[in-house]
Formats: C-alpha cells, structure tokens, sequence
C-alpha cells in the first residue's frame, strides 16, 4: 500500500526556517516538506505572523518578505485566501502593516465599510489603497 500524499496545514515556524536558514536542519526539514506536500493550505494568521517575525525578529525588509509571500503564491499547491493577502502585500509595499491590509480586506468582506483605528499611518495608508477609513482620537475628517 502506498504512502498517502501530504495535504498539511502550514504553521509559522515552517516558513520562517524555510525562509531565513538560521537553523540549518529545521530549514532542511521545512524546505523537504513543503516539497513533498500534495497540498500546502496557508491560513491568513500564518501569514501575518509570518511578517511580523520575518520583519521585526529577523529584519527582513518588506520587500524580501513580500517576494517570499509571491513566491508562495506562484506554487501551484498552495491554497490562501489570494484576494485577502493582495490587500495586506498592497499595504506592506506601501509601508504599511501587512495585517492591516488583511484586517482592512477581511472585514469589508464581512461587512465592515469603514476600517476604524487609534493608528494614523494604517488608516492614511488603506484610505490611500481605496478603503474607507476612520481614525479615532482626532477631530472627525
């Protein structure tokens, strides 16, 4: 009988090690399973911690990391939620926060029309992207 194809769940460590090499097997490990997997489904929380690791804990600039996220998504077998992580990798190669692109999108999608923040840079940034935006703490615009 033989060996039933690989449909994993990605978890974050997976594609850090995969990305920065600091610890040579994990990297290996990583890089041999990502190969071999039928199916590699990439949850939007991955992603996103995905950046904040890789920018602030390894300082990767935004655009090695949002090369190694289009890398991803060029592989035929990776499964994400495409149209979420365009809106977060919008707001990270505008100098903006990745999950704030993927928060902004998201909760359009559910509903939300006005992406409401204390953080002036995001909301300058999603409004900058098409969003509509609110920043709380500031006279009304």
């Amino acid at each position: 009988m033989g060996r039933r194809a690989l449909r994993i769940t990605v978890d974050t460590n997976v594609l850090v090690r995969a990305m920065v090499f600091d610890d040579p097997e994990q990297a290996r490990l990583a890089e041999e399973l990502l190969r071999s997997a039928e199916l590699i489904a990439i949850p939007l929380a991955v992603l996103c911690e995905f950046v904040w690791v890789t920018t602030r804990v390894y300082r990767r600039s935004a655009g090695e990391v949002g090369e190694a996220i289009r890398t991803l998504l060029a592989i035929p077998n990776v499964i994400v939620d495409r149209p979420a992580i365009e809106a977060g990798l919008a707001l990270l190669e505008t100098g903006g926060d990745f999950a704030d692109g993927v928060i902004a999108f998201d909760g359009r999608r559910l509903g939300g029309e006005v992406f409401a923040s204390f953080d002036r840079s995001a909301t300058e940034l999603i409004a900058k992207n098409g969003g509509q935006t609110r920043l709380l703490g500031t006279a009304e615009r």
